[in-house]
């Protein structure tokens, strides 16, 4: 699997995690963008849209963890950081 074809699947994984959606910078909106891969680390920035964000955070890594079953970042370190809240949030 190609770091592309990761990050696209990484994606799609989130994309069942209500609660949750990658951060990306604005107008761009790239999803893949909030993903960095490494051997040694995957990191995800989220926006979470939900409280309490530790529930979400487990449900993630449960939905990403298997995406990397296989790949060259299967053993990396995954890190998933909450870079924004959105005001959903508190509604």
């Amino acid at each position: 699997m190609t770091a592309e074809e990761a990050v696209e699947r990484i994606v799609g994984a989130l994309a069942e995690v209500a609660g949750l959606r990658p951060a990306t910078p604005l107008p761009m909106g790239r999803e893949g963008m909030a993903v960095d891969l490494s051997p040694e680390v995957v990191q995800v920035r989220l926006i979470a849209t939900r409280l309490p964000i530790p529930p979400l955070l487990d449900r993630a890594a449960r939905a990403v963890r298997p995406v990397l079953t296989g790949t060259e970042w299967e053993n990396a370190r995954l890190r998933l950081v909450v870079t924004d809240l959105d005001g959903a949030a508190f509604g």
